[in-house]
Formats: C-alpha cells, structure tokens, sequence
C-alpha cells in the first residue's frame, strides 16, 4: 500500500488554496473550479469545495477538525513562520524549540486546521 493523499473539504476553496500556497510556496494546480493540489515527494496534498462530496450527505463537516495536524518539515522555521502573516489569534505555538530538538511553529489554516511547520535538529 502506498499513502497518496490527504484531502481537506472546504467552504471557502480560494482561501484555503492561498494558505496553502504560502506553505509550500508551490502555485497549486486547479484542474477544476472546485479542487486543488500541491504534489509532493511523498503525498498529495488535496483541497476540495463541499460541492465535490455533496453525495456523501453531511458525513464530511468543513472546518471541524480537532484531531489532526499537517505537518510541514521547513529549512527554517522562524522565516517560514513569519511569511506566513497569520493573525495572532490563528498561532497556536510561536516558533519553539521542543523537548525532543525539534523546532516547531504551530499555525491553524483559514477553517481552522492545525498547521505544524517544523525542523528536525541539524546534526553537528
């Protein structure tokens, strides 16, 4: 089995896509009004309007999520955080030096969505 993708269902597709954008500092490829993907060397990342999982009647709530993290491994964290311009209320953990080394900074995206941006500690 090989991990393809993660999709996130939104409202607010053009927001989220511009997020997005931001992070990867990738152009995302829109082969459709209503989805959007960053492609990457392990996995892809989806973004899809509610109107692409209509059929699937309510079992998919946009900007509901309180249990999952996307993660990003960034050259440095201080200036990718600092690129990103979020409103302090949409920090969750300015750029930090965590127990275990690593350096994290921990965002939420425009539905609410926790975005970690991190770096594994240079060995020296």
């Amino acid at each position: 089995m090989s991990f393809a993708s993660i999709r996130i269902v939104t409202d607010d597709l053009d927001a989220l896509v511009a997020f997005y954008e931001r992070v990867t500092g990738q152009k995302a490829e829109r082969p459709a009004p209503v989805f959007a993907q960053f492609r990457g060397p392990g996995a892809t990342l989806a973004i899809a309007s509610t109107a692409t999982v209509a059929m699937l009647k309510g079992a998919l709530v946009p900007a509901a999520n309180r249990s999952v993290f996307l993660e990003f491994e960034v050259a440095d964290v201080d200036a990718a955080f600092a690129g990103l311009s979020v409103r302090s209320e949409d920090v969750v953990l300015e750029p930090t030096t965590m127990p275990w080394g690593n350096r994290s900074a921990l965002v939420r995206d425009p539905d609410g969505n926790v975005v970690n941006l991190f770096r594994t500690p240079v060995s020296s």
